[in-house]
């Protein structure tokens, strides 16, 4: 049994087969990409500054 597709992280639409995928169409992919790229989506770690001990 197939698994459910899981909607565009972008839009919400379907998500079309590789190699876009998880996205439905190559704009969603390059809006992602442009988020990530100024800054929208950032991976959370230690502040700056804060020194190992």
């Amino acid at each position: 049994m197939p698994e459910p597709q899981k909607p565009c992280p972008t839009c919400g639409k379907p998500a079309a087969p590789r190699p876009l995928a998880p996205f439905c169409s190559e704009r969603c992919r390059q809006v992602d990409l442009g988020r990530w790229l100024t800054e929208a989506y950032v991976v959370p770690g230690r502040p700056e500054g804060e020194e190992d001990e």
